[in-house]
């Protein structure tokens, strides 16, 4: 199986990369291809998923180990295929999605293209306790206090950092102080953070 990809970034399209290996193009499908513009022309190295079947071969490409791992566990539940598994990842952080598991919160699960009541339900019964060490957040038990939901100001706000390349790991570093700006809009949430990631 191919792991990861490591060659020069030489094209972006809607929906996927592609990467001169030697001379050999490689295209790479992604959630958010755009997430790699700024490595355009340079060398990069992207985590691949090798996906087989009798009529077809594609490689499906992750900006980091927990987005790829996230996406291997969406496609072993019954009724999300790759395309939907790219769907959701387009469409929300790693944790922000995890957390919403740990508390089953089903209206968040079907906002995503695809995800009907029944699926979601299945979402959370195959996955929920088996993802937390991708993102940093415990697994909660009765009794204790719900994670602090994620508004989808700043879930857009931390998508925007990715376009930036800023990575998984910086943006979860400065989430905590993001959920306290309190009631505002994307553009000053994306003000606030970048401020924070310059002094760290």
């Amino acid at each position: 199986m191919i792991a990861y990809i490591k060659g020069t970034l030489i094209n972006i399209h809607e929906d996927a990369v592609i990467v001169d290996v030697q001379g050999v193009g490689y295209e790479v499908f992604c959630a958010s291809p755009f997430a790699f513009q700024a490595s355009l022309d340079d060398k990069v190295t992207i985590h691949t998923y090798h996906y087989v079947r009798e009529d077809t071969q594609v490689l499906y490409g992750f900006r980091d180990e927990d987005e790829k791992l996230l996406f291997t566990k969406l496609i072993s539940v019954s009724g999300i295929g790759p395309k939907g598994a790219l769907a959701i990842l387009a469409g929300v952080d790693t944790q922000g999605f995890i957390e919403a598991i740990e508390r089953e919160d089903d209206k968040f699960l079907t906002s995503f293209p695809g995800i009907g009541k029944k699926t979601a339900r299945q979402i959370i019964l195959d996955l929920k306790g088996k993802l937390s060490a991708i993102a940093a957040i415990p697994v909660q038990s009765a009794g204790d206090t719900p994670s602090r939901e994620i508004s989808r100001e700043l879930q857009e706000a931390r998508e925007a950092l990715k376009s930036l390349g800023y990575t998984e790991r910086e943006i979860k570093t400065i989430t905590p102080e993001l959920q306290n700006v309190g009631n505002t809009n994307t553009d000053e949430i994306v003000r606030k953070a970048l401020a924070l990631l310059m002094k760290n």
